[in-house]
């Protein structure tokens, strides 16, 4: 008589279990870098495809598509990340699209970026926070010019001074090169020579097509000569920088930013923000900057309940067992005897640029700058050079035009505490905003601080350029000449701007004035203002104030 073993079912699990393996994966972010129509969006398209990240619809609608660029039948997966009306109708990216998906190894969130020079500020953008950087190489372009493209050139080295840990170049359109080995080899090794000028750390190549779907999910029979992996197999396996133990940033120093001071009530006073280095726990000693007083860890808490240790990226709330004045935009450090272990301290730094405003940056130019939790004043003292991304020699230049990279010196109105961008990538950037218009000018990678000699020294006595240049300049009933004399300075490299807009009343010029001053901008009125509003507004402005009665300087003058 047959006997029968019946084997159990596997117990399908829960959904909080689901949602907790989901959870504990890692999340890698990655970026598609580049020139213009090297496939970066068919690629991302062709990822999201073989993954099995599309739904039905979404790829039902873009095969009807009146638009498509494909030949021979395919669908055009770009149209699955190029979601802006200009986009699809040029066949370009314009704006940075993210994207996401996962497999059973990762998670992964994708920045689309552009490929055209005037887009080049969305890349840096998109790329900043990546830890990979997808470099796609058009094989077929290659060919025809025999050398990588000036954009694919450029779009490596911001990847670069992002400090991105790993490049990865994808060369694209193996199958209009003929899947030729020689022809990947050849763009190999130029970009490979580039790679090492930039220092970067972690390269891999890896031919592909992404309209076919070699070598992108699944491996190509068309390329016996490739034994590597895949470029969804490279992006499950490289090894995350952000991933690390507490062991490993026990060995790196403190850096705490101060976000917000917590007072809920009179037993309670936390201190809120997101670790950039290193790890706190309690009972550790730590020192306030820049006050340098110093205090020992009470409690970390959370939402969740108290750790016994936070580490990058935890977001907390310290409690210290003393009460020292600490407030946002300061920073608590491990105490040390010797100070080894402290950031710059400066109001002084050299940095790279990547410049993202139609307007140029220049010499004696005021941003405001961002920098962790801290928001201060910073003027451009110094362009050191700009980055010829062609031969990437620094060349001397007078301004950094849009999607231009240089290194530029700058001083602050108060100390930034900071690392070299190389050593730490949230103490070590920033970002530049333009006072008046609020945008976004440029991505900033410190290099470390600047030494300056004693006789160029600004911290006991302002600068000829700052003490002669007006803060307000006041010309009663004189309309075309407050015109005239904002052209001059315009004309000469100042900052200036008419406050005579009828939305402005006279009551609010003090507080106008003295937040165009913060901003580095000199304020004209030709307002007839009465003596009280006027001796206000003159009051804000302090000795700087320029009178009608007396000489309008040129712009020549005005720095003199």
């Amino acid at each position: 008589m047959a006997s029968h073993i019946i084997t159990p079912a596997p117990v399908a699990p829960t959904f909080e279990q689901f949602l907790d393996s989901h959870l504990s994966q890692e999340m890698l972010r990655f970026t598609t870098a580049g020139s213009v129509d090297d496939g970066k969006s068919t690629l991302i398209g062709r990822l999201l495809h073989d993954t099995k990240s599309i739904y039905e619809d979404q790829l039902a609608s873009v095969a009807a598509s009146r638009v498509n660029r494909a030949s021979g039948g395919h669908v055009d997966f770009s149209l699955l990340t190029d979601g802006l009306k200009a986009e699809r109708e040029q066949g370009i990216t314009i704006d940075v699209a993210y994207r996401y998906f996962s497999t059973a190894k990762r998670k992964f969130i994708i920045a689309d970026t552009p490929g055209h020079e005037q887009y080049t500020r969305n890349m840096a953008t998109g790329a900043s926070t990546a830890d990979v950087a997808i470099v796609l190489i058009d094989a077929r372009a290659f060919l025809r010019l025999g050398t990588l493209l000036p954009q694919s050139r450029r779009h490596t080295t911001i990847a670069s001074l992002l400090g991105i840990p790993h490049v990865v170049a994808a060369v694209n359109k193996m199958d209009l090169a003929g899947y030729s080995e020689e022809t990947f080899r050849s763009i190999e090794q130029e970009f490979l020579a580039l790679a090492s000028r930039l220092n970067l750390k972690s390269v891999s190549m890896i031919p592909i097509s992404a309209l076919e779907g070699d070598n992108v999910v699944n491996p190509s029979l068309r390329m016996p000569w490739y034994d590597g992996p895949t470029l969804l197999d490279y992006l499950e396996t490289v090894p995350l920088a952000t991933a690390t133990s507490l062991a490993e940033e026990d060995a790196a120093p403190l850096r705490f930013p101060v976000q917000l001071v917590q007072r809920p009530d009179l037993d309670f006073r936390g201190f809120s923000g997101q670790v950039a280095r290193g790890v706190l726990r309690p009972g550790q000693r730590v020192m306030a900057l820049p006050s340098r007083k110093e205090s020992v860890v009470k409690r970390i808490v959370t939402y969740d309940g108290d750790l016994p240790a936070a580490a990058y990226p935890q977001s907390i709330t310290v409690e210290l067992e003393d009460e020292i004045d600490l407030s946002r935009g300061e920073m608590l450090v491990a105490a040390s005897p010797t100070g080894e272990s402290e950031p710059a301290i400066a109001t002084r730094f050299s940095a790279m640029v990547v410049w993202m405003h139609e307007d140029p940056l220049a010499p004696g130019r005021t941003y405001i700058a961002k920098h962790t939790t801290r928001t201060v004043r910073a003027t451009v003292r110094a362009l050191t050079s700009r980055v010829d991304v062609g031969t990437l020699d620094h060349v001397a230049a007078e301004t950094l035009n849009m999607n231009e990279v240089g290194e530029v010196e700058f001083e602050t109105n108060l100390p930034l505490f900071f690392d070299p961008y190389t050593i730490c990538r949230a103490t070590g950037s920033l970002i530049l905003i333009d006072a008046i218009t609020n945008a976004t000018v440029g991505a900033v990678m410190i290099l470390g601080p600047v030494t300056v000699p004693e006789s160029d020294s600004t911290s006991d006595a302002p600068t000829p350029e700052v003490s002669t240049r007006p803060v307000l300049c006041l010309l009663p009933g004189r309309p075309q000449d407050a015109e005239r004399i904002l052209a001059a300075f315009l004309a000469g490299g100042d900052r200036a701007i008419l406050i005579d807009h009828p939305d402005i009343p006279d009551s609010s010029l003090p507080a106008v004035v003295r937040a165009l001053q913060l901003a580095g901008v000199i304020a004209i009125t030709s307002r007839l203002l009465d003596p009280e509003t006027e001796a206000a507004t003159v009051a804000v402005a302090g000795p700087s104030v320029l009178r009608l009665s007396e000489s309008v300087p040129t712009p020549s003058e005005s720095h003199n």
